[in-house]
This record gives C-alpha cells, structure tokens and sequence, in this order.
C-alpha cells in the first residue's frame, strides 16, 4: 500500500514557513514538535512532507540558498566579472537583516560536518554551487587551475569574514578586510 502523494505546492508553502521559523528561533529549536506548532500542522504533517529532520535541514538551507540567489541575481547586471559579483556577494549576506538565516547557515553547516552521511546532498553543493558561478564570471580564457583557485579564495575569505562578523558585531574591521579582499582582486584581474 504506497502512501499519499506530496502536495509539492503544500510543501513549498510549508517550506517557507519553516525557513520563517528557523531564521527566527535558530538551529536549537528545529525540532518536529516546536516547528509544527508553530507552523499550524501536526507533526505527520511535516513528516509527509520532508521525510527526516536532516531532510528538512537540507530543504531549509537550499531554500535560503535560492534566496540568496535570487536576491544576488537582482544586482548584478547581464556580465558581471569576479569582483562585482563577491562584492554584491558580500553586500547581501553582511546585510544585518539576513544575519539570522547565516547564522542558522552556519549552525546546521556545523552539523553537517559532523554527520557527513546525513548531509552528503548538502555538503556536496555547499561549495560546488559557488564555486561554478564563480569560475564562469572570470575573463574569458582563464585557465581552469587559476579560476578555481580564484573562486575558492572567494568562498573561502567571504565565509570567514561573515562568521567573524557573526562573533563580533565589528563591522567596520570585517568591512575592511572585504574591501582589502576586493582590492587584491582587483589588483589580479
């Protein structure tokens, strides 16, 4: 006897709801039982429709990711270059208003470090997906070892400087130390 369908749309509007709740309540509370209440279903219901707390865990950070996405590609032109794009990078997710979602960004990246075969989905795109935007917006004719070199150091030195942010608060330093990362950039290009 196979069991009901998902609801994709149901799911997608209960997705946001729960990214809601994580942004808001953090890593410690994503638990069936909190998040269900808060959302206004019972716990089978998120069951249904994210299978396990690690399966909701991806689904919330690929959701923030697309976010991300999305309100990234709204800045940056038909053509961007590498620099442009870590500086709207950087822009967005310094934002004070998003530190609540990195911060959940960090936490459950910590989580999937420490149980890799419950996070593989997650921790095969959580660099992968970057680092191909970012060797694709390189001067045409880059070879592929300095592109990748290049972006990694993108990924890399923007996470770093958003966790420092994150610890804290001191955004004039961290800020700093992006434009120096730009500059350098820059200087390469």
């Amino acid at each position: 006897m196979a069991g009901r369908p998902v609801d994709h749309q149901r799911r997608a509007e209960l997705l946001e709801a729960v990214v809601d709740y994580a942004v808001e309540h953090g890593f410690s509370e994503l638990t069936w039982r909190p998040v269900a209440a808060a959302v206004g279903v019972s716990t089978n219901t998120l069951v249904h429709h994210f299978g396990t707390k690690e399966q909701m865990f991806e689904a919330i950070l690929d959701r923030l990711r697309e976010r991300l996405v999305v309100s990234t590609d709204d800045l940056l032109g038909e053509r961007p270059d590498l620099v442009t794009v870590a500086r709207v990078v950087w822009e967005r997710t310094s934002d004070p208003q998003r530190g609540a979602e990195f911060r959940l960004f960090f936490a459950v990246y910590g989580r999937a470090l420490q149980a890799p075969r419950q996070f593989a989905g997650f921790l095969e795109r959580v660099v992968s997906d970057w680092m191909s935007s970012l060797r694709d917006v390189q001067v045409p004719g880059t070879d592929a070892e300095t592109a990748t070199r290049r972006a990694t150091l993108v990924i890399a030195t923007i996470r770093g400087l958003l966790l420092d942010l994150l610890a804290t608060g001191d955004r004039d330093r961290v800020h700093d130390a992006a434009e120096s990362l730009f500059a350098a950039l820059e200087h390469q290009l």
